[in-house]
């Protein structure tokens, strides 16, 4: 195995979503997002065993990376059209949060150079409730910084998708030349050996 094959491209591609996926996975915990961390959860667990179908040169597992792969770029296009509010999605709903909890995107009070101001009564300072902290300004507003997320998820996902493709063919290949006996023969002549 060479160290720019197909195989090592696809394993160096499951590890960085691997990477980005816990990355985000932990913010999403943070904000108390119920649907993103069982979807990121899902998808931690379909890179893993994508990226050991292809260290084992098992074809079905890396088939089920592919078609995860599919299900997680669509995933990620909705995140992107809800934070955009685009085609009647608002990111002010509890889509997100599965309506359990009031709790919006970690990002919201804590982006990169957000100054937050709770209320002015003494009181109600001490609460950490997302509702009663109002965000003065940020670098970068939330919604971007979750685009941003989804746009980095899709960028590590669409070459991840054309390796497995080729992978699989590759698999599919080797398969088709073995006849699990120890020897090798050719498609068209299966009664000719070939050595």
């Amino acid at each position: 195995m060479g160290c720019c094959s197909a195989r090592c491209m696809l394993i160096l591609l499951c590890c960085l979503q691997l990477i980005t996926a816990l990355e985000r996975q932990v913010f999403d915990f943070l904000g108390y997002q119920w649907a993103p961390i069982t979807i990121n959860f899902l998808h931690i667990i379909m890179v893993i065993l994508g990226l050991f179908g292809v260290i084992q040169y098992r074809s079905r597992y890396v088939a089920m990376y592919l078609l995860w792969t599919l299900l997680w770029a669509g995933w990620n296009v909705f995140v992107s059209c809800l934070y955009l509010d685009l085609g009647g999605l608002s990111k002010d709903s509890d889509i997100l949060s599965l309506g359990a909890s009031s709790h919006r995107s970690w990002w919201k009070d804590n982006g990169p150079g957000c100054e937050s101001d709770g209320l002015p009564s003494a009181g109600w300072q001490n609460q950490r409730n997302p509702e009663l902290t109002t965000v003065l300004s940020c670098w970068l507003d939330y919604q971007y910084i979750e685009i941003l997320h989804c746009i980095l998820q899709l960028l590590v996902s669409l070459p991840g998708f054309v390796y497995a493709c080729y992978i699989i063919s590759t698999f599919s290949d080797e398969e088709d030349s073995f006849n699990f006996i120890g020897e090798l023969y050719h498609p068209s002549k299966p009664s000719q050996l070939l050595f």
